[in-house]
């Protein structure tokens, strides 16, 4: 079978806890366009996203600043 996983999703607090971040800037980095993340139906008092892993890889080569 070739490689045709689907990326495993990540949350804010698992990308922020990877990073070693807080969750805040990973929010801020998701809505200045810094990092990509799919957006889930909002539910709660703040929008829900999920970053894929292999945006993450990539962001990890390359981090933008905390802000």
């Amino acid at each position: 079978m070739a490689d045709d996983k689907m990326d495993e999703l990540l949350t804010v607090r698992e990308v922020a806890r990877r990073l070693r971040v807080d969750d805040t800037t990973v929010r801020r980095w998701i809505k200045s366009g810094a990092l990509e993340a799919i957006t889930l139906p909002h539910r709660g008092k703040r929008q829900a996203y999920r970053i894929k892993k292999s945006t993450l890889d990539t962001l990890m080569k390359n981090p933008p600043p905390a802000m």
